[in-house]
């Protein structure tokens, strides 16, 4: 599998005599996940779907258990985890409104994650950030408006935008059509199911 948790224990709050948080979410989790699968998380609210995401991608420590990924350990926190590990990893957030940097216009959003895994600068960024835009399917006339000038589902095309920048293997969706309505998330659903046969992706919804 791409990505293995075996025993995963993590939550919230002080940590107890026994090492173990005093909320827990996830409780002795087991998963395993195939390349280019995608795996749905079904729950109640306040039943741990969004921590098993933050706790893959490293935003919650795990207080036991092991995680592996394309068969090597992965660290429990975001300190001993290396700028490759980051890269591969993305995560796409609920609300695109918290998500994006209210003062950065969409080119900054895109160029920055191209500069940081990928060494990209000038016209070969500029290039990118346009391959992105039409994979996401918005218009490349948008590229200098800032996240309050976008509607909502726009606003979460620049989100995976931004994750796709990485060149993912895993995207990780934490409700990314839980603030729009109806139709709109159903575009965005179509919109990654494209992309996982297009991109290789794997997924966790």
């Amino acid at each position: 599998p791409l990505l293995q948790l075996r025993g995963v224990i993590a939550g919230y709050g002080r940590t107890g005599a026994d090492g173990l948080p005093v909320n827990p979410a996830l409780h002795a989790l087991d998963l395993a996940l195939a390349r280019g699968a995608t795996l749905g998380v079904i729950g109640e609210s306040g039943s741990g779907k969004s921590t098993l995401a933050r706790v893959i991608a490293g935003l919650v420590p795990a207080a036991r258990g092991t995680l592996e990924f394309d068969g090597a350990s992965l660290p429990p926190g975001l300190s001993g985890r290396s700028r490759e590990q980051f890269r591969r990893i993305q995560l796409v957030f609920q609300d695109a409104d918290t998500a994006l940097n209210p003062a950065h216009t969409l080119q900054r959003i895109l160029m920055r994650p191209l500069e940081l895994y990928h060494d990209q600068h000038g016209a070969a960024a500029a290039a990118e950030v346009n391959r992105l835009l039409d994979l996401v399917q918005l218009p490349r006339t948008l590229i200098s408006r800032y996240p309050r000038e976008l509607s909502g589902g726009q606003k979460q095309r620049i989100s995976l935008a931004r994750a796709l920048a990485a060149k993912p293997d895993l995207l990780l969706c934490d409700e990314v059509t839980a603030s729009l309505d109806t139709v709109v998330g159903a575009a965005i659903l179509e919109l990654l199911s494209s992309l996982r046969r297009e991109l290789g992706l794997s997924m966790i919804f």
